[in-house]
């Protein structure tokens, strides 16, 4: 599964930090996430989704 997180973050004008702190977990989690290392839980997909205003498909795809 691929993710447009380092996108969005950039965007946003946050560090790895901030959105690690935002969404209480550390800053390891986000650099895995963003460098497809590790698939986050549902519930964590979907508070990153929340966080961008987008929906959880719009954040994460899967390759085809």
């Amino acid at each position: 599964m691929r993710n447009k997180i380092k996108t969005l973050r950039k965007d946003a004008g946050l560090r790895q930090e901030d959105l690690a702190n935002e969404l209480g977990v550390s800053r390891q989690t986000i650099i895995a996430i963003e460098n497809d290392k590790y698939n986050p839980t549902l519930e964590l997909a979907m508070k990153i989704a929340r966080l961008f205003e987008l929906h959880v498909e719009d954040v994460f795809f899967l390759d085809d």
